[in-house]
């Protein structure tokens, strides 16, 4: 059975009950999870598809994901704690989730990645396409989608 579980976590509604049911599943199955968080790449304004109005400066983005990410993880950790599962939090910045997905599950010995069907909503996830999809595409290590 699966010892070691990759959870990538967005913060969504989906997303988190994905993370739920992971901690679930490792808990009855005696594995262990780290959660991830994949932090956006910052694209300065004069290199933005559609610079936003009053975007943040470098200083304010990186603070501002650095914050979501504990945010999203430390309920990730409260929540496998709870449970009574071993768990470690990991974020990385990248310019393709999928990739740092698939990149962490590898450098941390995960043999399952965890993960919801869909993430963010609307517009940027039509222009990025699934991230859960190019995962199932790219990855070598099993992958268990959560609906």
């Amino acid at each position: 059975m699966y010892k070691h579980l990759l959870v990538p976590t967005d913060g969504s509604k989906l997303s988190n009950d994905a993370v739920e049911r992971a901690i679930q599943f490792a808990k009855e199955t005696g594995a262990r999870v780290t959660a991830l968080h994949v932090m956006p790449e910052y694209i300065p304004p004069a290199f933005a598809e559609f610079p936003a109005a009053g975007q943040a400066s470098f200083a304010e983005f990186m603070k501002a994901t650095e914050e979501t990410a504990k945010t999203i993880l430390d309920a990730a950790a409260q929540a496998a704690k709870t449970a009574g599962v071993q768990c470690e939090t990991a974020s990385v910045r990248h310019t393709q989730p999928y990739r740092a997905i698939i990149d962490v599950a590898r450098e941390k010995g995960c043999d399952l990645i965890f993960m919801s069907s869909h993430g963010r909503r609307g517009l940027s996830a039509l222009v990025l396409g699934s991230e859960t999809n190019k995962v199932l595409t790219h990855s070598s290590i099993p992958v268990l989608v959560f609906r």
